[in-house]
């Protein structure tokens, strides 16, 4: 989890921020009098009347605080020069004009946002393209969402048909094994609910078009996350009642990115908003039941689920592909039995 301090004046000014901010990064808010009290993490931002110069060399000594290449931003009045000079004297790495833009903040605090979350880079050679082309995607994706700027539909389809060629070129074993010797932390489960469901659509019989729409939803299914709080997405235990509700609102908001960009077909936004519906009604967000839920959704909630079953984490090893297909079978009527009956040999090919 990466933390950011706000130093600010007033109460209202640091809560402010840390709003603005905590979707992106855990936030820590502290008034310019209580210093002391203040964690001295890897990003902060300042925001101070630079006129007032008492605790300044408090300030400064805290800024010289580990760890080292932090990320300091000071607000400045735009073109007031002198506010400049002491803020770079104070510490600064940067500076941001006021008013605050969160987009601009985002962009001076993360840059390029491999920075922020942390992955590592899948080798871009001929058996893992198209898994280098997901991970690009992924990052262009969620940098996209959380910056509020607009996504680009090309790249997104050249990623979705890189995906499909590698998938039924090398196998979904393959894939599988690649994400989790290459992959970091950031994307653990968009790219193996992709390789599942593109495999599971072409053991279906679903057309090249179809198979492509597959492996794009399973790139985006889960792009709302990117407005979820991080100290939420990466809470240790498990959520409260509270949080759960936040969670849940996930596909909403990857809805809400997804659904001015031009270009993505129906079917693929339908899988992303509705990919936790269940058939008999018990899933988020909407309620629906059977009759609302197409064949593209049914298919994708089995996709997910499987996905997150054989996942490799630190806290927990993966299921074997049978394990986790019985998990699947227990879940009853939530599922569409039909569709999961032919999804056998896909979760066989899951191995540990």
């Amino acid at each position: 989890m990466h933390s950011l301090s706000i130093i600010a004046d007033t109460p209202d000014s640091a809560e402010h921020l840390s709003r603005s901010l905590a979707p992106v990064f855990a936030t820590h808010a502290f008034r310019r009098d209580r210093l002391s009290q203040a964690r001295s993490t890897k990003y902060t931002v300042v925001d101070i009347d630079l006129a007032n110069n008492s605790s300044f060399s408090d300030l400064r000594a805290w800024l010289k605080q580990p760890p080292a290449n932090r990320v300091v931003l000071f607000a400045v009045d735009d073109g007031v020069r002198h506010q400049a000079v002491q803020a770079q004297a104070l510490g600064a790495t940067d500076l941001v004009p006021r008013p605050l833009d969160r987009a601009m903040l985002l962009k001076k605090l993360v840059g390029d946002i491999d920075a922020l979350l942390g992955d590592a880079p899948i080798p871009a050679n001929g058996q893992s393209a198209g898994l280098a082309a997901g991970t690009t995607a992924l990052q262009s994706i969620f940098a996209a969402a959380c910056l509020g700027t607009p996504l680009d539909p090309t790249s997104i389809d050249q990623a979705g048909g890189t995906a499909v060629s590698n998938i039924e070129d090398d196998g979904l074993v393959h894939w599988i094994d690649i994400v989790r010797k290459h992959h970091g932390q950031t994307y653990p489960h968009c790219l193996p609910v992709t390789g599942v469901a593109v495999a599971f659509g072409k053991h279906l019989g679903f057309s090249a078009v179809d198979r492509r729409k597959l492996a794009m939803a399973g790139l985006l299914h889960d792009v709302g996350k990117a407005k979820i709080p991080v100290a939420i997405l990466e809470k240790a235990g498990p959520l409260d009642a509270r949080e759960v509700e936040v969670m849940k609102q996930h596909p909403i908001l990857g809805l809400e990115a997804l659904q001015d960009v031009p270009g993505l077909a129906p079917e693929m936004l339908d899988m992303v908003v509705h990919h936790h519906e269940y058939l008999d009604g018990s899933g988020y967000p909407h309620g629906l039941q059977s009759n609302k839920l197409s064949d593209f959704v049914r298919l994708m909630t089995i996709a997910d689920v499987f996905g997150a079953l054989i996942e490799r984490r630190s806290y927990k090893a993966p299921l074997l592909g049978e394990a986790a297909y019985r998990l699947l079978e227990s879940m009853g009527d939530k599922l569409d039995r039909h569709i999961l009956r032919a999804f056998r040999p896909i979760a066989q090919m899951a191995r540990a």
